[in-house]
């Protein structure tokens, strides 16, 4: 994979905090639907599914940041 250059590494940065804010945003949602009961099953689906995205899409971009090394 190419080298970023410092304004790609701070754009995914700002990404990367964004997503880990949706995420944890997205974790308490959750944890407040199950803990009321007021959401239903398929709603609470749609949000896990969301979250797993969420999830992969961070792991994507750390990835991105952090470089290869060689064993």
């Amino acid at each position: 994979m190419a080298k970023l250059d410092t304004l790609q590494e701070v754009a995914l940065r700002t990404k990367l905090q964004q997503m880990l804010q949706q995420h944890r945003d997205m974790d308490a949602a959750i944890q407040s639907l199950e803990e009321t009961g007021t959401g239903d099953q398929l709603q609470l689906r749609r949000l896990k599914k969301i979250k797993l995205d969420l999830k992969d899409r961070i792991q994507q971009i750390e990835n991105m940041l952090i470089p290869d090394i060689i064993a």
